[in-house]
């Protein structure tokens, strides 16, 4: 049994994370801002909150105090969270190496110093501040989720149009899959360097035409597939296929499946 902390571990990996651990048998920590309320499909019983903060360091020596290992779920999409996201991993470092924790592992996206964009690039920092940690440590890098695949398009279905993006492929993972790759680095006691990354991909690469129309044709929704130019930073990646591992598909559930599940 490991003694294991999720950070972020409310939100959508991390409660696949926590769900997984309880059920192998460890025991878990969570540290969220707000700790759930029991019967919520946040509160995974089993596990034990804490409610604590990156940005302040509040909360974080109770949530670490015994850990064996912490797994760094935190998202920091949008503002002053985004800007602050790599202090608050290093700040997670730093209370884990007090508290005696003797690994970390870490949630980022495939290729995110490839881009320019503002989330990727703070998802780099943060990647940074782990390869310059005394303790040891592992990222997961991933590809995008098949629920942001699927929130695009049933945005644009509301208006009876659906986007795709030109010249894009995806190659999408559940999030389920993801966990399952987070706590495998977290229990992995043959690592052998001080600091390694793995990159995880969605079992298939597909084109955005093709996920919209299984999206169509297994939700039921309605609306005319359109195509649509991607401009930016953003559009560059995905245009130059820096989301894609064809030759590392990790995950088991599909597109399709995975939808099938939430129909």
């Amino acid at each position: 049994m490991t003694t294991i902390c999720v950070a972020g571990g409310t939100g959508q990996v991390g409660r696949e994370v926590v769900r997984l651990a309880v059920a192998s048998g460890h025991k878990v920590s969570v540290l969220s801002r707000h700790v759930p309320p029991v019967g919520s499909k946040k509160h995974v019983d089993g596990a034990t909150y804490f409610a604590g903060d990156v940005t302040s360091g509040d909360g974080l020596s109770a949530a670490l105090a015994g850990a064996d290992v912490v797994i760094d779920c935190l998202e920091g999409q949008f503002g002053k969270a985004q800007k602050q996201f790599a202090d608050g991993g290093g700040r997670l470092l730093g209370a884990a190496q007090l508290a005696g924790v003797g690994k970390a592992v870490a949630l980022s996206i495939i290729n995110c110093d490839l881009s320019s964009s503002a989330y990727y690039a703070s998802k780099a920092a943060k990647e940074r501040r782990y390869a310059e940690s005394a303790l040891q440590t592992a990222v997961v890098r991933a590809t995008q989720f098949h629920g942001l695949v699927a929130m695009i398009f049933a945005a644009g279905a509301k208006v009876r149009l659906i986007p795709t993006f030109k010249d894009v492929s995806l190659q999408s993972i559940s999030p389920v899959d993801v966990a399952a790759a987070l706590l495998a680095a977290a229990v992995d006691d043959s690592q052998p360097e001080n600091h390694s990354m793995v990159t995880i991909a969605g079992p298939q690469a597909l084109t955005m035409r093709e996920m919209a129309e299984s999206w169509k044709s297994t939700t039921g929704a309605r609306g005319r597939i359109i195509q649509l130019p991607l401009p930016g930073p953003m559009g560059d990646f995905l245009r130059a296929g820096h989301n894609l591992s064809p030759e590392q598909p990790y995950g088991k559930e599909s597109f399709v499946s995975w939808l099938e599940k939430r129909r």
